[in-house]
């Protein structure tokens, strides 16, 4: 059965503790989602409080972190969804993705209206991808493909 969480503070607190292990056991994000049996992005969002993890995920990640029986069952619970509170961010990184809606946000919804119509691209039927490349000026680029399935505006 599936049980939701309505107070972030419990997930809060496992993710602190999965972070923890993570640290403390030197493992990458990848070798946690080479665990759970799932991709490094959704892996890393669940531990991260932004998604439940299906029952037998959710024992290999606490297996791995050394985590309780408790918390294999709180990763398994719908959490409350928002990975930042209610404000511009401040963390450099996240402040970056910030900016970039702010920037292309209009172009973004401009050209997915163009393109598709009235609708919205999901944030559930999703996939995340982040890549390293290399840059042919020097240095590295990051590549980051967000693939949402387009859902139309259905008038009623």
């Amino acid at each position: 059965m599936i049980h939701t969480q309505f107070d972030r503070t419990a997930r809060e607190a496992l993710t602190a503790k999965a972070v923890d292990a993570k640290i403390r056991k030197n493992l990458t994000w990848q070798q946690i989602a080479d665990a759970s049996g799932l991709s490094v992005a959704f892996t890393t969002a669940a531990v991260l409080g932004q998604h439940p993890l299906p029952a037998a995920s959710a024992e290999a990640v606490a297996g791995l972190l050394d985590l309780d029986a408790d918390d294999a069952r709180l990763l398994q619970t719908v959490p409350v969804r928002g990975s930042m509170p209610d404000r511009v961010p401040t963390d450099p990184t996240m402040y970056r993705f910030y900016e970039m809606l702010q920037v292309y946000g209009t172009t973004l919804k401009a050209l997915v209206h163009e393109q598709f119509g009235d609708g919205i691209i999901s944030a559930i039927n999703f996939r995340l991808d982040v890549q390293k490349v290399a840059d042919p000026d020097g240095g590295e680029r990051a590549v980051i493909t967000l693939d949402g399935k387009y859902l139309p505006t259905k008038p009623f």
